[in-house]
């Protein structure tokens, strides 16, 4: 491994990590059992063709930990790209919505092939898993309302004619590439095209601070491609039940947010705060209109902006 350069720290509880080949083409990811067990998903995932890189070697290392090398997919992900595109051009540009509607649509027909049924369980079990609702709850309790499950069930409900697929449960512009989609650690079954849809809308989550943003345009494009797609190969079309994925989304972005000690660290106490106010913005308008329109959801800029103005003085 000395000559493997270090990427990152997996995000999965396993101690592992993300390794690159000194010459660029292999990645070397490393972990617990767990990592087995993305392994056999992916090299099962490629076969079924998902637009994913099959694994070329596993083993255990001198130290004992398990590892898989894949082929790269690609020198920059969409979100470098993104990110580019601004620093470049001051926003994001069309090109780069044009791939991410290409790599989205390929995962969309992969999934829509090997679809399974679901009953009120499997849903329940994915919504859980997937929005964290338990760390959520324990963090806030406050929020743990009739109001809030009922609004759960009415989600869940709405979703009852959508098949279950093998899904990423974590996709956004970080792990997808012009080739394909990596990090597959955090999958389960999920409704088809909960991966997909939100893809763009959840950039408002992170409160402009991922370093581009998307037009209303650019969200609207990108929606019609997959529709267009799902129509053309004869797929089940999602974008319907968009804010119904948006609603899981306002729970997975507050989960494990709350700072243990927000007096010494107040930036993350504003932040827990500002995805709380978010998480009550998404749940007021969908149960007003079964929709969530990110495009209202405040910046983080201008959320800390209102919480420093004084109070208005009483005459």
């Amino acid at each position: 491994m000395s000559t493997w350069e270090f990427v990152k720290t997996r995000t999965a509880a396993d101690g592992g990590a993300v390794w690159r080949s000194p010459d660029g083409p292999l990645f070397k990811r490393t972990g617990g059992l767990e990592l087995l067990k993305e392994a056999e998903l992916l090299q099962r995932l490629a076969a079924d063709g998902y637009p994913v890189p099959a694994p070329v070697d596993r083993g255990r290392d001198a130290d004992g930990r398990h590892y898989f090398t894949e082929r790269s997919v690609g020198e920059s992900s969409l979100h470098q790209m993104a990110v580019a595109d601004t620093q470049q051009h001051g926003h994001v540009t069309d090109r780069t919505i044009e791939t991410a509607a290409r790599v989205s649509a390929r995962l969309l027909a992969a999934q829509a092939r090997h679809t399974r049924p679901a009953d009120e369980a499997a849903r329940r079990q994915w919504f859980e898993r997937a929005a964290f609702t338990a760390d959520v709850y324990t963090e806030n309790p406050d929020l743990d309302t009739d109001r809030t499950r009922q609004l759960v069930t009415r989600a869940l409900d709405r979703l009852t004619t959508v098949p279950m697929c093998e899904s990423h449960l974590d996709y956004g512009m970080p792990n997808a590439f012009p080739g394909g989609v990596i990090d597959w650690q955090h999958h389960a079954l999920a409704p088809l095209g909960y991966d997909v849809y939100p893809m763009l809308e959840i950039a408002a989550f992170k409160g402009g601070n991922k370093g581009y943003t998307f037009t209303p345009d650019q969200r609207a494009h990108y929606l019609k491609a997959l529709d267009k797609h799902a129509a053309r190969t004869g797929g089940h079309s999602s974008s319907a039940h968009l804010s119904d994925f948006l609603l899981v989304k306002c729970f997975f972005f507050l989960a494990l947010m709350r700072p243990t000690d927000s007096a010494a660290r107040p930036d993350k106490h504003t932040k827990w705060q500002y995805r709380r106010a978010l998480f009550t913005e998404g749940l007021a308008q969908y149960e007003s209109t079964h929709t969530i329109d990110t495009a209202a959801f405040p910046t983080l800029a201008d959320f800390t902006n209102r919480l420093s103005r004084p109070a208005p003085s009483r005459p």
